[in-house]
């Protein structure tokens, strides 16, 4: 019988002893010190991308150009003298060593100095369209319209997978559960992003039944967010006939779409906050005023009354007694008007105080469906079904109670 050969060589009778075989950690040390040692002390020029600072104060990020990225980290101890912030899109010169990461094998740049090199090419082009677009007027703050203080709908576009859309529910859910918001989804980051972003902000201008739009997204590097640095975006923001509130990214990022919307949010959290007034605080101003309106109601009655009591001190007080038995009962005649008055003000005041809180508990949907009332919606598009003519034979529903929901199938339609 012939020997073994594999496909790579090596015959099947030769012993293992014979071969070296490295163990993953040997092999990787063997790398890293060859690495290391051809590689010291270098300047590589590039453009930094997806920036992060560490808790501990390190700099984690990656140089890049139009081919290749290297990833680079500066320990606290060396960025902590460092006269110019880092940014992303940011064109720099890093001296540092080529070192390798045994435990993920991944070689790094060890940065040791960092010099400002120029502006990368997205930042470029971003000051370009800032300065064009602020020439024609578009950031003028005499175009910024204000936004409505009581919205009944508010158009989103993001993402429908994102942790913005989550965010912007669970804050108008809590200040103003009345609000009813309409989601277009829409790409954000990637090819086509501006263009269905800027769509989707024209669909709600022709939809028209809105009354403010949240455009935005979460955080992410300068790439992530260039969609909203497009001027096609910016276009369609300028030319909205609906106010728009920009909620691009985190506190610290700012994009061409903050700078023409009618207000910037510094997170799309934020955004649902300056979109909607906080039930709580409406309640807490119905309150200051009442107790503002008694009080004053309660100064106009003490006036009169301390004149009464000083006439009663008076000398004419001390007249014969028939001129006091008189004076005494136009006394209690006028003290028992200004009681009468008092009440009637005050009972005013707490019967408009009572329709107030009415109207507030009347948005509330979930007083509605505990009264017994349901909400029924389609399964195929969730719209809400208002008569019979939305619903069409063997049409799948669901029905929405105070407790729970059920779905159900439409077998009969009967009008009238």
């Amino acid at each position: 019988m012939s020997d073994t050969v594999f496909e790579d060589g090596v015959n099947s009778k030769e012993q293992p002893s014979e071969w070296r075989v490295y163990s993953v950690s040997e092999i990787t040390r063997e790398i890293k010190l060859h690495l290391e040692n051809q590689f010291p002390g270098l300047w590589i020029e590039g453009e930094i991308s997806n920036l992060k600072r560490h808790a501990s104060g390190h700099l984690y990020f990656s140089l890049k150009d139009q081919d290749a990225q290297i990833a680079c980290v500066m320990w606290r101890g060396r960025n902590a003298s460092l006269r110019f912030q880092p940014q992303d899109g940011m064109k720099i010169l890093a001296l540092g060593d080529v070192t390798l990461y045994e435990r993920q094998g991944k070689y790094q740049l060890d940065v040791a100095v960092l010099r400002p090199s120029g502006v990368g090419d997205l930042q470029m082009a971003f000051e370009a369209l800032k300065k064009k677009l602020a020439a024609e007027g578009l950031f003028d703050a005499n175009r910024k319209r204000p936004i409505p203080v009581f919205p009944e709908r508010i158009g989103v576009v993001t993402s429908s997978t994102g942790a913005a859309l989550q965010d912007i529910v669970s804050v108008t859910r809590r200040r103003f559960p009345s609000v009813q918001l309409i989601l277009r989804p829409v790409k954000v980051q990637g090819p086509g992003a501006a263009e269905d972003i800027a769509e989707a902000i024209r669909e709600f201008n022709a939809f028209r039944r809105v009354d403010v739009l949240i455009v935005g997204r979460g955080g992410g590097s300068m790439e992530d967010l260039w969609a909203f640095n497009e001027e096609t975006v910016a276009r369609a923001v300028s030319a909205s006939g609906i106010p728009v509130i920009s909620a691009v990214g985190h506190e610290i990022d700012f994009s061409i779409c903050d700078f023409v919307a009618d207000l910037r949010a510094p997170t799309p959290s934020a955004a649902a906050e300056l979109a909607v007034p906080d039930r709580n605080e409406l309640a807490q101003t119905l309150a200051a005023w009442k107790n503002q309106m008694a009080r004053s109601l309660l100064e106009r009655v003490r006036r009169p009354m301390d004149r009464i009591r000083v006439f009663q001190r008076s000398y004419a007080f001390r007249r014969p007694r028939d001129m006091i038995r008189e004076r005494k009962l136009e006394l209690d005649d006028l003290f028992r008007r200004c009681e009468t008055l008092v009440d009637r003000k005050i009972q005013g005041f707490k019967a408009d105080q009572n329709k107030h809180l009415e109207k507030l508990k009347a948005l509330n949907p979930e007083a509605v469906l505990q009264r017994g009332y349901s909400i029924t919606t389609r399964m195929r598009d969730g719209k809400v079904v208002n008569g019979c003519d939305d619903l069409s034979v063997d049409e799948s529903v669901r029905i929405r109670f105070f407790r729970g929901s059920v779905k159900s199938r439409i077998e009969t339609i009967e009008s009238g």
